[in-house]
C-alpha cells in the first residue's frame, strides 16, 4: 500500500508518552475485529485481545521524533476525511471531520475508560475515534494479522461507524438500543450495524483507490484476511472451541468479508444497507 500517497490529516491527537517530541499534528514529520457496541455507547475492537496485566507490554520506549507509524495514520484518516467530504457533497451535505485519538497506557474517552492494548473504537458521544498502535502489535503477533492495509481497513471501520452516525445509518440500531431491546445475536442489528461499518470501509477503499492506485499486490487479501480472522465464528471457536451464533456481535468471517467487497466493489453508500438485507 503506497499510503505516501495520501494528504495527512492534521486531526490526529497524540497523546502518547515521549509525544512532546513531535509536533502535535505531525505537519513537518516525514515518513492497525471483531467491533462491538457495548452499552456505554462505544464502538470498539476486538476484546478478545485484551491482554492480562502479565502479558502487557510494561515498559514503554520514548516515540522517536520521525514516527512512521504516526504518519501512517495521519495518512490514512486525511484519505478517509477526503473521500467522504466528496460523497457527502455530492448528496448536498457537510462531512464533519472526526478526531482520532492515539493512545498508551489507557485513556480516559468521551465513552468511559479504556486500558491499554485494547482494540480501536469510535465514540459516539464525542465523535471520536481512539487508537492505541500497540493493537497492531497483537494483532500482527497473535492472529497473523499484519501489513499496511490490513491497519488501514481497521481505522476505515471506525470512521465507517461514525459516517453512520452522521448520515443516520444506523438508526435502526440507535433505537433498539434506546428502547433497551435485544440486539445481539446472528442477524441482529448489533452485527448488522457492524457489517455496514466494514461495508463502508469498502467504499472508502474503492475511491482511494480510484483516486491513488495505491493498492499493491496482496494488499485486499491482507484486509479480507483482517475481515476473516476477526469474524465472531472465527474467534469464538479459537478461544471457546465452540461456536454460539446467539452470542454475536459482529458478524462471521465471511459475512465481513463479503460485505467489505460488496462496498469496495460497488463504491456505493447504497449498497451498505445491511439492515434491510433478507442475507447477510
Amino acid at each position: 500500500m503506497l499510503w505516501n500517497k495520501a494528504r495527512r490529516s492534521t486531526n490526529v491527537n497524540d497523546t502518547r508518552e515521549g509525544k512532546d517530541a513531535r509536533k502535535p499534528t505531525g505537519l513537518v514529520l516525514g515518513a492497525g475485529l471483531a467491533f462491538a457496541l457495548t452499552g456505554a455507547g462505544v464502538y470498539t475492537a476486538l476484546s478478545p485481545t485484551q491482554e492480562t496485566p502479565s502479558e502487557q507490554n510494561t515498559s514503554r520506549f520514548p516515540v522517536p521524533a520521525v514516527d512512521p507509524q504516526l504518519t501512517f495514520v495521519q495518512a490514512v484518516l486525511g484519505d478517509t476525511e477526503d473521500t467522504w467530504k466528496d460523497l457527502f457533497a455530492q448528496t448536498g451535505k457537510h462531512y464533519p471531520e472526526p478526531t482520532l485519538t492515539l493512545f498508551g497506557n489507557g485513556v480516559n474517552s468521551g465513552c468511559g475508560y479504556v486500558g491499554s492494548g485494547g482494540g480501536p473504537f469510535y465514540c459516539p458521544t464525542n465523535k471520536q475515534v481512539y487508537l492505541d498502535l500497540e493493537f497492531f502489535r497483537i494483532m500482527a503477533e497473535r492472529y497473523s494479522v499484519a501489513g499496511d492495509f490490513a491497519q488501514a481497513y481497521i481505522i476505515a471501520h471506525e470512521v465507517g461507524h461514525h459516517v453512520q452516525l452522521e448520515l443516520g445509518l444506523s438508526e435502526p440500531l440507535e433505537k433498539a438500543l434506546n428502547e433497551d431491546r435485544p440486539v445481539i445475536g446472528d442477524g441482529g442489528l448489533e452485527v448488522r450495524g457492524e457489517l455496514q461499518a466494514d461495508c463502508l470501509a469498502g467504499v472508502w477503499a474503492h475511491h482511494a483507490q480510484k483516486r491513488h492506485e495505491w493498492l499493491e499486490p496482496g494488499d485486499i487479501d491482507v484486509a479480507l484476511n483482517a475481515a476473516s480472522t476477526f469474524g465472531d465464528d472465527y474467534l469464538q471457536a479459537l478461544s471457546k472451541g465452540n461456536v454460539l451464533p446467539e452470542t454475536f456481535s459482529h458478524g462471521t468471517s465471511q459475512q465481513r468479508q463479503h460485505w467489505f467487497t460488496q462496498g469496495f466493489t460497488v463504491g456505493a453508500v447504497d449498497a451498505c444497507d445491511t439492515f434491510t438485507a433478507e442475507t447477510l
